[in-house]
């Protein structure tokens, strides 16, 4: 549970405005005090004939950029006892966003010696001593591409790591905000300025790990001592002059943090006998006034009519105990709306209410962002927690599992690196999350810096699946997963996203705490969400990590069972029981295996006008009376045989051992979990019984990639299920997004969330306006006679317009795909005759990150991008770097979806009742990148001329928020929209 803080200090790094909110008080006095004692301390070799490093370089790029300054100190106890310095003359000129950062100019580096030359020196400097720096790969990789560059020194240490590991309360642990927060020498981008910083930070770091939790340093300095790990010298170092003999018992330290953190526990409101009652109407006219809490949030705050407007319809909802779908335009400021109502609610009740988010973006914006705000406005402030799905929390007993088992390298496949790099990146999370734990009575790992390309998340994390809830000795309370939905019911509001809310729902409430009064953001991806979590599949990738982590009497889980069961006293009967199960298992997977074999076979009756890789099929009564059916269904019953028969020998063994082991019995249990939750997928989906489902395949195209295909069954009438399984239980629920109507109807939105099931009298829809001036800011042009999207002349007109749009605007275009085969279709043609008019055009390639295409399209001004459906929503760009979106053709469902299939054949007008609105709400969504705040302005190109041509097309011009249209032939677009950029720039 957290109390926030004032944001007006967030300009200002100190040290308390960086320790995060929550942190246990004890934990907080000893960060504060560090400074002083590192005064007082001395860290005897960890100081002595140390070389404190760090570069300047043209960019951050390792094959485009070049070093262009080196500084490097020794330091003896605190002393800088020598320095290092040099300039590096790079091959190119400096770019001028480095000039103005580092405040080196092309003349600083003109007569400067060459990187070999300067690197030579640096060697001769350092003599093999240990090197650290902030952020070490990045020094290191640019000192070792130099020729010579290797033999500065073999031990780098990375104070980044270091400092994760140490202080894992502080929000940031960037050298400049470290080196503020503690007084150190400021960082100014200037190699001689960061590395005084650094030596003056070093004490400090060394200091914090000795205030990590007796015995733990011991830990950390032993685990695996097989991997060369480079900061197990310093730890156990520092173990060793502590006497850190002592046990550690991390379950100890963790009951001690959550009961210093122990609060009272808000009532279910559906089990209390007063009726909750909402602030008065003039309560919340008085938060939205010009000195109210809205204003003192920010400082000033112009009065929205659509918000004050919105918040009291939320306040209605509240007294009333009904529904509401709420759209509101951007520029509303919806999330405000939302907050204050409900926040007065649930302090004035004694309630907790609760906020579901699409994203985990929107999560951590309002955590760290509006709550502490309206904390730090509010009398008495606001307690409030952010709940996130299993992944993003540590599974302290996995973690502790981790410690000793076989680190699981194979998990971790084409990533480029060497085994003793990923062994190493294990340890270092391992290190960090152990840390956390023992500091923090709740949270999560998404902040911890650890990189998860190099990480499994099964090695920290568990699925819903997998927890051993009441066989785990951490549950419920030390769990940083069921202790935070513990504490959460402490708090006023409690922020999550849709997908926990989903499976909380789906585990009859087993995760949140009793909340009846919600707000779900972001709506207009619930019933997505909801479709995917209520599914059930059998997954070729799933079951053989199952199998793989489970393992045999050599790998795996088994073999850690066997290992331990060895030396105990009365192991007979349950060694031969293991043995038993890892001949099970092995015949299960064989019998798995044979099953995915027969699955691949379906791929004869598929559309074959899928994607690249993959194809959907609908198992529909006519492919269930194939050959290739039959053939899968008798592998089916074969594996449902062989699961069952591996099902029971695991609860045999798990039974045997826990009576002389409990904790090993519970980890055979967890291991072997999925054994029958497949089973019982694989009879769902092959008798095809339950008709609330529709049942499909995910086949790969090459049989090479047999293992991503999968089985799946999935709800139908998602709407009906949420109105049955939630929406009847709770009090209040608003739903709200900028985009969830088609024109001014609601009827699709609430089909889909089930608001339809509820009294009419108790749901209400209501649409809001936006604040920002749609009409001047943007301008849409429908293409009226562009050829149709299955015309052979479509991709080549499509080219000529697309260049044409771009050149005109100068680039900043986004383009959104809904076919991959068409985007790389006109990129390769597009691309070159951009390139030739100066224009640089991004493809969201196969394999391409979506993260790193952002950045680069945000990087540059006049950079453009194509991409697919990641880009439709959730993609923010304001101001110049996004002015332009085009939608070549509209987001229509393929007509081969097994869901739309489905739907054809059980309703009338299924089209028009489902594909038509979701792709109207899709071009709402793709539309509202191109306007994020007030001084936006820019072009929607809609080049389908479907919108002309098809009565429907009216349906996405409505729904639409500017009244600005043009319908113009293609060969005037790039003329309309110069002509729109001078009167608009």
């Amino acid at each position: 549970m957290t109390k926030g803080t004032d944001p007006s200090v967030a300009n200002e790094v100190t040290l308390e405005s960086i320790i995060l909110p929550g942190t246990p008080e004890s934990v907080r006095e000893r960060y504060l005090t560090l400074a002083d004692r590192a005064g007082e301390r001395g860290f005897d070799l960890l100081e002595e004939d140390v070389v404190v490093l760090d570069t300047e370089t043209t960019g951050l790029s390792f094959k485009r950029c070049e070093l262009i300054e080196i500084a490097a100190a020794r330091l003896s106890g605190r002393e800088v006892v020598d320095r290092f310095q040099t300039f590096v003359r790079p091959s190119k000129p400096i770019p001028h966003e480095i000039q103005r950062l580092t405040n080196i100019s092309d003349s600083d580096v003109a007569d400067a010696p060459s990187a070999r030359e300067a690197v030579a020196s640096l060697a001769e400097f350092v003599g093999g001593a240990p090197v650290l720096a902030h952020n070490a790969t990045f020094d290191r990789t640019f000192i070792e591409s130099v020729p010579g560059g290797a033999g500065v020194s073999d031990t780098w240490i990375d104070t980044l790591a270091l400092s994760r590991i140490a202080l894992p309360r502080l929000s940031t642990h960037r050298l400049s905000d470290l080196a503020h927060a503690f007084g150190c020498d400021s960082v100014t981008h200037r190699a001689t300025d960061d590395v005084d910083a650094l030596a003056g930070m070093w004490r400090i770091i060394l200091l914090a790990l000795t205030d990590l939790p007796a015995g733990l340093l011991g830990v950390l300095g032993d685990m695996h001592p097989e991997v060369d790990w480079a900061y197990r010298p310093v730890i156990s170092h520092l173990a060793l002059g502590e006497g850190d003999d002592q046990p550690f018992s991390l379950k100890e330290v963790r009951h001690a943090l959550v009961e210093e953190g122990r609060g009272h526990v808000r009532e279910d409101a559906a089990e209390s006998d007063v009726e909750p009652k909402a602030p008065a109407g003039r309560v919340i006219d008085q938060c939205f006034d010009e000195d109210g809490v809205a204003s003192r949030m920010y400082g000033r705050l112009e009065r929205r009519p659509d918000q004050l407007r919105m918040a009291q319809e939320v306040r209605d909802a509240l007294d009333e105990g009904s529904f509401r779908a709420i759209e509101a335009g951007t520029g509303v400021g919806k999330s405000l709306a939302y907050l204050i109502p409900e926040v007065l609610f649930a302090q004035q009740n004694d309630l907790t209410v609760g906020v579901a988010t699409k994203t985990n973006a929107l999560t951590d914006q309002l955590v760290s962002h509006e709550l502490p705000a309206l904390s730090a406005a509010l009398p008495g402030g606001v307690s409030f927690t952010s709940l996130k799905g299993y992944d993003h929390y540590p599974c302290l007993h996995r973690v502790e599992t981790s410690v000793s088992a076989d680190l699981p390298v194979s998990l971790v496949e084409g990533v480029g690196k060497s085994t003793h790099t990923i062994e190493a990146e294990m340890l270092t999370a391992l290190a960090v999350t152990l840390s956390y734990c023992c500091q923090s009575p709740d949270g999560d790992l998404d902040a911890l810096g650890i990189r998860w390309r190099f990480v499994p998340r099964p090695m920290l994390t568990v699925t819903p699946d997998e927890c051993l809830r009441n066989k785990c000795p951490y549950f419920p309370n030390e769990c940083l997963i069921h202790g935070a939905r513990r504490r959460a019911a402490q708090s006023d509001v409690v922020v999550t996203n849709h997908s926990l809310l989903l499976r909380d729902v789906d585990m009859d409430g087993a995760l949140l705490p009793p909340i009846r009064h919600w707000v779900v953001d972001e709506a207009h991806g619930f019933e997505a969400e909801a479709r995917r979590q209520w599914a059930r599949e059998v997954s070729g990738d799933d079951v053989r990590r199952g199998f793989e982590q489970l393992g045999g009497l050599r790998t795996g889980v088994i073999h850690q069972v066997m290992a331990q069961l060895e030396p105990t006293e009365g192991a007979s009967l349950p060694t031969r029981l293991v043995t038993k199960l890892a001949a099970a298992t092995s015949r299960a997977m064989t019998s798995m295996e044979a099953l995915f074999d027969a699955l691949h076979g379906l791929g004869s009756v598929a559309p074959q006008n899928g994607g690249y890789d993959n194809v959907s099929l609908w198992i529909d009564e006519g492919v269930r009376q194939t050959p290739e059916w039959a053939a899968l269904l008798e592998c089916m019953e074969a594996a449902k045989s062989r699961l069952d028969e591996a099902a029971k020998d695991a609860e045999e063994a798990s039974k045997a051992i826990a009576e002389t082991n409990g904790q090993l019995a519970a980890d055979l249990a967890s291991a072997t979990k999925f054994i029958p939750e497949t089973r019982d997928a694989i009879d769902l989906i092959s008798s095809g019984a339950d008709e609330t489902y529709v049942y499909s395949a995910e086949l790969a195209r090459r049989r090479r990639d047999v293992l991503s295909e999968r089985l799946l069954a999935q709800k139908i009438d998602v709407g009906a299920e949420v109105g049955k399984r939630w929406l009847s239980q709770m009090r209040s629920v608003v739903f709200t997004s900028a985009t969830i109507a088609v024109g001014k109807d609601f009827s699709h939105f609430e089909h889909a969330v089930g608001l339809d099931t509820m009294p009419a009298g108790r749901r209400k829809c209501v649409k809001l306006g936006s604040s920002f001036d749609y009409d001047h800011n943007m301008s849409t042009i429908v293409c009226s006679d562009m050829p149709q999207p299955n015309d052979r002349e479509y991709l080549p007109a499509l080219e000529d317009l697309l260049f044409d749009i771009h050149r005109a605007m100068g680039g900043s275009v986004l383009t959104l795909f809904t076919n991959r085969r068409d985007m790389e279709r006109v990129y390769q043609g597009l691309a070159p005759r951009l390139r030739r008019v100066g224009l640089n055009l991004l493809c969201q390639e196969r394999g391409a990150s979506p993260r790193r295409l952002r950045d680069s399209f945000l990087a540059e001004r006049s950079c453009s991008l194509m991409a697919l459906r990641s880009f439709w929503e959730g993609f923010d760009a304001t101001g110049e770097t996004l002015r332009c979106v085009v939608i070549p053709k509209l987001p229509f469902s393929n007509p081969t979806d097994p869901l739309v299939r489905e739907r054809e054949l059980r309703e009338d007008r299924a089209w028009w009742r489902h594909s038509l609105p979701e792709a109207v709400i899709s071009v709402k969504q793709a539309a509202g990148r191109l306007i994020r705040t007030s001084t936006d302005r820019g072009v929607l190109v809609l080049a389908d001329s479907r919108l002309v041509t098809k009565r429907y097309g009216r349906q996405f011009t409505s729904s639409l928020p500017t009244s600005d249209f043009s319908r113009l032939p293609s060969a005037d677009v790039g003329r309309y929209i110069e002509d729109w950029r001078a009167s608009h720039e």
